[in-house]
């Protein structure tokens, strides 16, 4: 009997082979809730920076920013590696405790906004907003709007790699002063 290459063996090791190879390209960037990156950066023996992601479920920039951006297997990495990252819903519900004061969701219009999150973007409620705290989970600084993936790496690098103790925003991205 003459053995095909296509056997059901072959076709399954291919695909265990495949699926294997994809998965070793893709980065899965792993989200907190605001308490849990809290509460790691609190009791971390080497705490890392954290990068909150403020978006809302209607906002499409925040879909391709995850799906372009997050996704991408070089920022994916990076982001890992150096921030305990969150997602933070700006018009989420739940209260949330930042530096001893409580915030809480504040019904406006049809909707409404979650006053962590306009703290967070200094009261401009822009979607999506990614936001750059410290390890001790002070403000570096809001970042709004869609950014694709070498400009945010850019971005992410500065604060992450703390070159921002060093240079100004327009002296690390080359352009021209002010």
């Amino acid at each position: 009997m003459k053995r095909s290459f296509f056997s059901s063996t072959n076709i399954i090791l291919g695909l265990a082979f495949l699926l294997g190879t994809l998965q070793g390209f893709a980065q899965e960037v792993k989200w907190l809730t605001w308490d849990e990156a809290a509460n790691l950066s609190a009791t971390a023996e080497n705490p890392k920076k954290v990068f909150i992601d403020v978006y809302t479920d209607w906002c499409g920039w925040c879909k391709k920013m995850d799906k372009d951006t997050f996704q991408n297997p070089e920022v994916a990495a990076y982001m890992s590696e150096n921030y305990y990252m969150v997602k933070l819903d700006g018009e989420g519900k739940e209260p949330i405790v930042y530096k001893g004061k409580t915030y809480k969701f504040v019904p406006s219009g049809r909707k409404g906004y979650h006053e962590f999150a306009a703290t967070l973007m200094q009261g401009r409620l822009s979607y999506p907003t990614t936001i750059f705290l410290d390890e001790e989970l002070n403000m570096l600084s809001p970042v709004p709007g869609y950014q694709k993936p070498k400009p945010f790496l850019n971005i992410a690098r500065y604060f992450g790699d703390d070159i921002y103790l060093e240079k100004d925003w327009n002296t690390y991205a080359g352009k021209p002063g002010k």
